[in-house]
């Protein structure tokens, strides 16, 4: 078997093997998506009620938050997965809350307050932004982040994409943190008629591209919306997974792209 060939046959093995959960007797796997509720923490009614939702849900947690270290302690409990909600300074100025990072901080001082909100909630397995419309910007700021999330080596970090100019995930992806980017947010309009509209455009999202990822808050609304609306999942051919395997099922389907391009061909010299 030539090197090219053999090198192939390894990368389909490695890609089979990442992908045992969503993939079974070679069939494509069902569409995935993914739901993150933010603001975990502040509110103790709203954040109970939102972990009553089913299936593999995603909770992100405010750091230093009255309610956020029972809440998480409760949610692990219950197989959710925890994320750290990350407080980052804002374009347009707004209140951030404690542990939040900003533009003028030191890198030491920035590290030291990331090292803080994470101790601060329990059974984080990765992190994604709090507003940020102006931090996410910064190259520099994204960088000390990056740096940070890689020397822990366990962490995931998703971008909530509040600015259109971030580039928080292109240096998630330079320095090697595993990452992926929001994809709907499900209730900036909270009328009930908003939210279960966007549910819908989250749907069609996850049609178009395999995958999806769709962030809400504790609102009740948002609540009473997903209480309804995920269970029909099963029925239309999507699989709620935790952010993490989300993250992982988006690295498989780009290595299986890359394994299942034809390799460019060599020209063969006419010469004997």
């Amino acid at each position: 078997m030539s090197g090219g060939k053999r090198h192939r046959w390894v990368l389909l093995l490695l890609l089979m093997a990442l992908s045992m959960p969503l993939w079974s007797a070679g069939r494509q796997p069902s569409l995935v998506i993914t739901v993150i509720i933010d603001d975990m923490g502040n509110q103790a009614g709203w954040g109970e009620a939102a972990l009553t939702l089913p299936g593999a849900m995603t909770y992100a947690f405010l750091p230093h938050t009255p309610h956020a270290s029972r809440l998480a302690q409760q949610a692990y409990a219950t197989g959710k997965e925890v994320m750290l909600h990350l407080p980052m300074e804002s374009h347009e100025g707004n209140p951030l809350g404690p542990g939040a990072l900003t533009l003028h901080m030191t890198e030491i001082a920035f590290k030291r307050t990331l090292q803080d909100d994470l101790n601060a909630v329990p059974h984080v397995r990765g992190l994604n932004n709090h507003m940020g419309s102006l931090l996410t910007r910064h190259p520099g700021a994204m960088a000390w982040l990056m740096q940070a999330l890689r020397s822990r080596n366990d962490l995931f970090f998703i971008d909530s994409r509040t600015a259109l100019e971030t580039v928080a995930q292109q240096m998630a992806t330079e320095y090697g943190v595993p990452n992926a980017n929001r994809d709907v947010f499900l209730d900036n309009d909270r009328t009930l008629e908003a939210i279960d509209w966007q549910f819908d455009q989250l749907i069609k999202r996850a049609r178009r591209q395999g995958y999806a990822i769709g962030i809400g808050h504790p609102y009740p609304e948002t609540t009473q919306v997903l209480a309804q609306r995920l269970p029909e999942l099963r029925s239309l051919g999507i699989k709620l997974i935790p952010a993490s395997e989300m993250i992982e099922y988006q690295r498989s389907r780009t290595l299986w792209h890359v394994s299942s391009s034809p390799s460019p061909k060599v020209a063969k010299s006419s010469k004997p």
